[in-house]
């Protein structure tokens, strides 16, 4: 894969704000369009399996928005933050903590990772040297880089002593918005999140608080559930046509005349996407 210099005046805005500039930047790949927000999305090493599906779910929230995802190359929740954002068709920003060529590229099990980024028009950046290895304190130096081209840094699970700590400290000097996932106070992968909050991080449960954060402007609960209904499925219809008014469970599944498991499965479904919902042992469109 081609490792390109890349001139100066290409050099994305954000890096030449930040304290201490990159001399150089070597890249792999194609830069994403200026006009798209950098989202930086971190976390810890060794996740828990909360720290994944928070952090899956979350990335997958923002599908159809022009954001591009930035992380570092460690495994653990960075490479799954490039996973889900190139499979819900986000684009993809990297900066590792080594120089881009396949000799030097860490971690080297990512290799393969490195090639779908940039076949999905993702890319590669570095401010060291190609053949450069990483050592220990290569890693903070990216991380600034990370926190430089980002409006916002995500950060999904960090131990109490935790390298995305020098990420969330960089973030709140270079004037850019700190986002922390909740944790549970019985984990010590939250014990770094939960002292973030604490200190005044913005809290972020779901997509829509990302956005938020962002800057989007996100549809009226109106117009969110006028686009739900428009995409329903047949028997989702025939529910909703007999939801006219509040109907009792069982009524509403002899109405239905489906098998009793498929129509409580149905009704589950509709119930998880906010369709409708149960109240005093009544169905009522939501």
């Amino acid at each position: 894969m081609e490792i390109k210099k890349l001139p100066k005046e290409k050099f994305p805005k954000g890096l030449l704000e930040i304290p201490q500039p990159p001399e150089d930047l070597w890249i792999i790949g194609d830069l994403p369009p200026e006009n798209l927000i950098h989202l930086s999305v971190v976390g810890s090493r060794k996740f828990t399996s909360y720290g994944r599906e928070a952090c899956e779910k979350i990335i997958a929230g923002l599908k159809g928005y022009p954001i591009v995802i930035v992380s570092g190359f460690a495994m653990g929740i960075d490479t799954i933050a490039h996973k889900k954002a190139m499979q819900v068709g986000l684009k993809t920003l990297v900066f590792p903590g080594s120089g881009l060529s396949a000799e030097a590229m860490y971690p080297k099990t990512n290799v393969k990772l490195m090639e779908e980024i940039v076949e999905n028009g993702g890319c590669l950046i570095s401010e060291f040297e190609p053949d450069f290895k990483a050592t220990q304190w290569s890693f903070p130096m990216r991380n600034r880089l990370m926190a430089g081209i980002s409006k916002a840094v995500l950060i999904i699970e960090a131990e109490e002593k935790s390298g995305t700590l020098i990420t969330a400290r960089m973030t709140t000097e270079y004037n850019r918005d700190l986002l922390v996932v909740p944790g549970s106070i019985f984990s010590s992968n939250s014990k770094g999140t939960n002292r973030l909050l604490r200190a005044g991080a913005i809290p972020i449960t779901s997509s829509e608080d990302v956005l938020e954060a962002l800057g989007f402007e996100l549809p009226k609960d109106e117009e969110k559930q006028a686009k739900l209904f428009l995409d329903l499925l047949p028997e989702e219809k025939k529910v909703v046509d007999l939801l006219r008014e509040p109907v009792a469970r069982d009524d509403l599944i002899r109405a239905m005349k489906m098998s009793i498991p498929t129509a409580n499965a149905l009704l589950s479904v509709m119930e998880i996407k906010g369709l409708i919902k149960e109240e005093l042992g009544e169905i009522r469109l939501a």
